[in-house]
C-alpha cells in the first residue's frame, strides 16, 4: 500500500553499473503518446542501482542487461522541449514500475507511460495481482490523503491527528488482507520479499518478521536480495531493546575520535539524522528541548550524520538547529559505517543507552521521548 505521509528518509543507494547474470530485453511501444523523447529504466541488480536510457524512435524504445534474480525497475519517459520549455512535466503519470526477470520483455503503452501491457516477465504478473489485491487499500489512501492535506491547510491539528490514525489502521488492514496472504501463497515468487519489505516497514521488528522470511522459498532467501534483507532482520535482533549497543568510533566536527563507550556512565540518546533529511529538521526541535530540560540529568546526545562529503553542510546545521552536543560522521552518506552496522534503514532514528550501555528505548520522538527520560531519570 502507498504510504499516505513520508515522516523519515529513507535509504537511496547510488546508481552504477553491473554486467554479470542472465540477459533480458524490454522492448517498449508507445501509442498516442505525442513528442515522447526518451526513456529511463532503473533497477536493483546485486546490491547495486543500475541507470539506463533508451532515446524513443518510431515511437518505440528498447533496453537491454543482465540478472541474477528478479527485481523491480521504474521507467521514466522524458519529453522534447519546444523553445526550451518542456512540453509536459514529469508526474506520476509518466512513470512506471515493473518486475524485470531474465527473459524477452513487451511493453505496450496507450495514452501514458503507466497504461500499459505487459507480457514476458512472470513476475510481474504476480506484482499486477499483488496490486489489483492493494487497490482498495490505495484508493481509501488517496482520498485520506486529500483530507489530511485540506486539514493541513486550515491547520485543523485534530484532525491531522484523526485522518493519520485512519490512514494507520488503513496500513494494517493492507497489511492483514493483502500483503500477508500474498506471501503465503506465493512463498516462492520475488515479489513476495517485496512485499515483506512493505509489511515490516522501515524500522524492522525481528520477532514478527523473521517468521514470515523464513516462510520463503530457499530460492527467495538465499538471493542477493534476500540475503541483504536478512542482514537487516539481523540488525534490528542485535539493536533490540535490551542488548547491549554495539561499540563505534567515529571523528567529531573539528577530526576528533570519539566512541560510544566513552559516554559509559550516563543515559545517552544515539541520534541518527543528516542535515539534507526534511523529517530529521523537523524532529530536531524535539530533540533540543529534550537535551535542555535533562541534559544536569546524566543525559547527553551523541548525533550520528548520514551526510555525504559535505562537512559545510553538517556543520551549518548543527549550528542553525542549536544542536549543543557531540556529533560524529564519517561524512559517506547512507554508506556511514555506524549505520550499517545498526542497520539504519531510514532516519531519523535513535537508540536511547542506559549508563551501563544497554538499549532502553528506539525511535523515540516527540512526547515519547520525554515521557521516556522522564520516567528513567526520575522526573
Amino acid at each position: 500500500m502507498k504510504k499516505l505521509l513520508l515522516f523519515i528518509c529513507a535509504a537511496a543507494p547510488l546508481a552504477v553499473f553491473a554486467q554479470s547474470g542472465k540477459p533480458f530485453t524490454v522492448n517498449g511501444k508507445l501509442t498516442n503518446v505525442s513528442n515522447a523523447k526518451k526513456v529511463y529504466l532503473l533497477y536493483r541488480k546485486d546490491g547495486e542501482t543500475i541507470t539506463d536510457s533508451s532515446d524513443v524512435k518510431n515511437n518505440e524504445y528498447s533496453f537491454k542487461g543482465a540478472l541474477n534474480f528478479p527485481t523491480m525497475g521504474t521507467l521514466r519517459l522524458v519529453y522534447e522541449n519546444v523553445n526550451g520549455v518542456p512540453v509536459r512535466t514529469v508526474s506520476q503519470r509518466d512513470m512506471y514500475s515493473l518486475y524485470l526477470e531474465p527473459s524477452k520483455i513487451n511493453i505496450s503503452s496507450i495514452d501514458s507511460l503507466p497504461n500499459a501491457k505487459i507480457t514476458g516477465s512472470a513476475s510481474d504478473a504476480q506484482y499486477r495481482e499483488l496490486q489489483s489485491m492493494l487497490k482498495p487499500y490505495n484508493d481509501k489512501g488517496k482520498l485520506l490523503n486529500a483530507d489530511y492535506m485540506a486539514a493541513s491547510k486550515a491547520k485543523d491539528q485534530a484532525k491531522v491527528q484523526e485522518i493519520i490514525k485512519q490512514f494507520n489502521e488503513l496500513d494494517s488492514l493492507s497489511k492483514e488482507n493483502a500483503y500477508m496472504p500474498f506471501i503465503r501463497k506465493n512463498p516462492g515468487s520475488p515479489v513476495s520479499l517485496f512485499a515483506i519489505q512493505q509489511v515490516s516497514g522501515s524500522y524492522v521488528n525481528p520477532d514478527k518478521v523473521e517468521p514470515v522470511f523464513n516462510s520463503l522459498s530457499e530460492n527467495v532467501r538465499n538471493s542477493f536480495a534476500g540475503q541483504a534483507y536478512k542482514k537487516r532482520i539481523d540488525a534490528a535482533r542485535a539493536t533490540e531493546v535490551g542488548k547491549l549497543a554495539m561499540n563505534f568510533t567515529q571523528n567529531d566536527t573539528l577530526g576528533n575520535a570519539v566512541s560510544l563507550a566513552s559516554f559509559r556512565g550516563k543515559y545517552v540518546l544515539v541520534d541518527f539524522w543528516a542535515s539534507w533529511c526534511g523529517p530529521c529538521r523537523q524532529e530536531n526541535p524535539n530533540v533540543v528541548k529534550a537535551y535542555n530540560k535533562y541534559k544536569d540529568k546524566n543525559f547527553t546526545i551523541l548525533g550520528v550524520s548520514l551526510d555525504d562529503n559535505d562537512k559545510e553542510s553538517w556543520i551549518n546545521a548543527i549550528h542553525k538547529d542549536g544542536l549543543a552536543w557531540t556529533h560524529v560522521s564519517d561524512l559517506k552518506y547512507w554508506n556511514n559505517a555506524v549505520v550499517q552496522q545498526y542497520g539504519i534503514n531510514a532516519i531519523p532514528a535513535n537508540f536511547l543507552i542506559d549508563p551501563s550501555g544497554k538499549i532502553i528505548g528506539k525511535n523515540l520522538r516527540g512526547e515519547e521521548l520525554d515521557k521516556k527520560l522522564a520516567s528513567v531519570l526520575g522526573m
